[in-house]
């Protein structure tokens, strides 16, 4: 599952309500953020890799 932040238009990996896989929180700003099966774009640890 990836989750999108709308803002930045930045793909991550985990999903809306919890923390992706480059430890951010997606409940803070929760309307910020969207579930998503766009390809995973951030190249952060945890997250691409």
């Amino acid at each position: 599952m990836a989750v999108k932040h709308t803002p930045t238009g930045i793909v991550h990996k985990g999903q809306k309500g919890g923390t992706t896989g480059c430890g951010v929180n997606t409940t803070n700003h929760y309307d910020h953020w969207s579930n998503t099966n766009q390809t995973i774009t951030c190249d952060k640890n945890g997250c691409k890799n």
